[in-house]
Formats: structure tokens, sequence, C-alpha cells
């Protein structure tokens, strides 16, 4: 489904979110006090805690850090595949919420000041916001847009935009329509232009393409032993220790405070960081051992990476494969873009921006070999994955983004990745010193050769494939 937006259409509805949102925003600038465990909010985190750096200006960039294969390297052609910014809870998450909040008003006991701001703290997450984009996430793509028009000025600029050279694609979600909306407006207003229509397509095949993977749907969807891992980290020692010092602080039983609460404090902690930018009173559920010291290590965090794993990773072989149909998507535009290039053509289209959700991004990712560990995360080897790659606050925060860019270097054609405008090694493909990461293309589609041969979206989500 394409549709057209007048850019002015865009501009207002870019404006009308800032001027809600800008005091919120100053308040990321002004605060230091953030909470000791928001490194640690996996996929709930702030793009800020992966790039610390844009605290101080949110629309720096570190040149130093992404740059072009060598001098004589020019870009030719960008694909940005982009999780939607900053969003309020859904439904499932609010209701955990509400019964932790609940628990604490009618039984919590205590004199602290923090607990007495919990107590006071009103209950303000309803269902109908159900993961609808927050003010914050508006700005969370629109300066996303600047960042990579300062870093790619040849590829998104003000002509490549004018003149169709840049495509918008996104999820049928209003978060993500959203974001791509923030994402136009943010150029709109960058280069002061209006009163001009602007194309985005609504593609759920692309976007959301977990929905239409039957086996995904009903082996691991819809499979609670699918998540078998999960459930037992759940009950385990640590996950109880955790609950146990909640309760504590609280001055309740035991057994009041179940898993469920134990996230729901911890998203609370998040959420309020992510949406209003403050150090809620609800942070003060987790102490620094619970962050920070073994061995209490970052326990909610690794239970959310282990469902994030088992659900979208590496636990499940269809979890990768489901996204084979975005994977062909993106080599055909990087191969179009390369035979242009080799035939002496303009590349017709200079930029690719695509907007889905962390269920789009991570498959992706792991069909692509990133972040793969030599052990599996498992229920029992909490301890030892301290240092694991598979980390999902580092890869997916909000507006989190895996930005392909070929370059063409005096004929040779190169591809460079970069997941949160950090550069990315390609797994399994050395690059010589003075490349800055950025392998021969050719190198790159022979090494996903056997993807790009096979991998075949509808064979591979049958719910019984054949041989």
């Amino acid at each position: 489904m394409l549709l057209t937006i007048p850019l002015k259409v865009i501009i207002a509805h870019f404006f009308f979110s800032y001027i809600s949102c800008c005091s919120l925003w100053r308040n990321v600038l002004t605060t230091p006090d953030i909470p000791a465990i928001a490194k640690y909010f996996t996929t709930k985190g702030r793009y800020e805690e992966v790039n610390p750096y844009l605290i101080d200006d949110i629309l720096a960039v570190n040149k130093s850090l992404v740059k072009p294969p060598s001098a004589e390297c020019r870009e030719i052609h960008l694909t940005a595949i982009i999780r939607h910014g900053s969003r309020y809870p859904t439904i499932k998450n609010v209701k955990k919420m509400r019964e932790l909040h609940n628990l604490v008003v009618q039984k919590a006991s205590g004199e602290e000041r923090w607990l007495r701001e919990i107590t006071q703290w009103k209950m303000w997450y309803t269902d109908e916001m159900d993961g609808r984009l927050v003010q914050k996430g508006v700005l969370d793509h629109r300066h996303l847009a600047v960042r990579l028009s300062k870093l790619f000025p040849s590829l998104i600029s003000k002509e490549k935009l004018q003149d169709g050279h840049i495509k918008f694609m996104t999820s049928s979600k209003h978060r993500c329509v959203n974001s791509t909306l923030s994402f136009q407006g943010g150029l709109a207003k960058l280069w002061a232009i209006e009163d001009e229509e602007i194309d985005y397509e609504v593609n759920d095949a692309l976007m959301r393409f977990f929905d239409n993977c039957t086996r995904f749907v009903e082996t691991v969807d819809k499979n609670q032993s699918a998540m078998a891992e999960l459930d037992k980290f759940r009950s385990s020692a640590e996950m109880r220790r955790v609950q146990e010092k909640i309760a504590d602080r609280l001055l309740v039983p035991y057994s009041h405070i179940t898993s469920d609460m134990a996230e729901a404090a911890f998203y609370l902690c998040a959420y309020e960081l992510a949406i209003k930018t403050i150090n809620s009173p609800w942070c003060q559920l987790f102490d620094e051992a619970d962050a920070l010291h073994l061995p209490h290590k970052q326990v909610l965090e690794y239970a959310n990476d282990l469902k994030q794993f088992w659900k979208r990773s590496y636990g499940h072989d269809i979890n990768s494969k489901s996204s084979c149909i975005l994977f062909h998507d993106v080599f055909s535009r990087l191969d179009r873009a390369a035979n242009e290039i080799r035939s002496g053509s303009n590349v017709t289209e200079a930029a690719t921006i695509q907007v889905g959700h962390a269920d789009t991004l991570l498959p992706l990712l792991t069909l692509l070999g990133f972040f793969k560990d030599s052990v599996p995360l498992t229920s029992n080897n909490y301890v030892t994955q301290g240092q694991r790659a598979f980390r999902t606050s580092r890869m997916m925060p909000y507006a989190a983004n895996l930005v392909l860019v070929l370059y063409d270097c005096s004929g040779n054609l190169r591809l460079q990745a970069l997941l949160n405008e950090r550069p990315l090694a390609f797994p399994g493909l050395a690059t010589n010193q003075g490349e800055e990461g950025a392998p021969l293309y050719q190198d790159v589609r022979d090494h996903y050769g056997e993807l790009l041969q096979g991998c075949d979206f509808e064979k591979e989500c049958q719910l019984f494939p054949s041989k």
C-alpha cells in the first residue's frame, strides 16, 4: 500500500509533537540522575544509553567511527532498517504494572521517602495507550534522520528527497507509521521544505514477516514449550533472590512478589525514564547489586535476553529463517545499485528507510550471523554469560537501526554495516587494514551465498517444510 502525504502535513505532525515534548527532552540534558540500571533495560532502553554522547548533543555524529573505507570511496546506496521510536507499554505490561501498583498501595509499609513517593505515585498508564508512539519517540526518529543526513550527505539530501530517490517503507502499526512520519518530518524541517508530497509504503509482508510465517507462529510464537528456558529461569534461585529483595524493601511477604511483578517494577523504571526522562521512585526497588554485581548481575536483563534469544533469535532456526523475505529484499536493493554503477548508470534509489519492530530487526541480525555466542543462552548458564555478545540492551533500544552502505571505491564495490551508528563487522569476513570494516561487496555475497541461493520464505515457513 503506497501512501502519499504532503510535506506540510508531515511538518505539522512533527511540530505538534515537538512543541509538546521539547520540555521533556530538556530534562534529559539537565538531569544527571540516571538510574544505575538504565544500561540494562534491554528492548525497553533509550537510544542514549547505547550512545551516551547524545545526551550532551542529540545531533552529534562520530565521524571518527563512521567514515568511508578509504578516501577514494563514495557512497552510492544506503538501506536502513529501523525500529520504531520510544513507545508506551502494551496492554499486557500495563496490567502487570497495575497489579504491582495496587499491591504496593495496599500492602507496602515503611517510612522511606522513596516508598512514600511510590505509594503517592498515580498509575497513569492506560490500556488505550497499548504500544503507541510517545512524544519522545517522535524525536528519536526526527533526530536520527538529521544524524544520518550528516553522516551520508550525498545519499540523504534535499535533492534526493525531492527527486524521489529516497524510499520509505513501514509496518502498518501506528507506532511505525508515526515513526516514519517523524523521520520524514525531521528531514523536511532540516531543509525547510513544504507544500510537496512524499510517499511511504505500508508493507507488512516485509516489515512484519513473522505474522505470515506459519511455522514460526505455530511452533514458537504460540508454543509455550518453545520458551522452556525462560520459564525455568523465571523459577530460578537468581530470580527468586530478586523477588525476595523487592519484597524486603516493600516489607511484604515473599509470596506476594511474583516474577511478573519483579518484571513490572523493572519496566516501570524503564518506561518512566524512556517517556518522561526521570529517575522514578520505582527504580529504588533495585539497588546496585541487582544491576551490577554478582551474584545478582543483570538478572532481569538476562531474563529478557533469554526471551528474545529463544523467541526471535538463535534459540530456534525458524526465528531467523522467517526473515528470509526481508533478507532477499535488502540484497535485491544492493544488487540493483551495484548493477547500475557497473553499467555506468545513475543509482535510482539512493536510500531506503524501512521502519519496523525489534521483532523485524533481531531475526535479520540473527540470519546474518551477528552477536552469536559460542554457547547458547540457557536457564542455567547465567553466571558464565556475563560477557555474552547477545545483549539486547546494546543491540535493540528504541530506534535501533541497521544501516548497510554500499560504496564505489574506484570500481571496487564495498559494503559497510552499522548498528546504532557504530561499525559492525560482518561475522567470518576479514578486512584489510584501512578498509574500515567494509569488505568487498562480492565477498559479502559469496559469504551469504547459501542464503542467497536458498532461504525461501514460503518453503521455510511451511508448518511441515519439504526436504
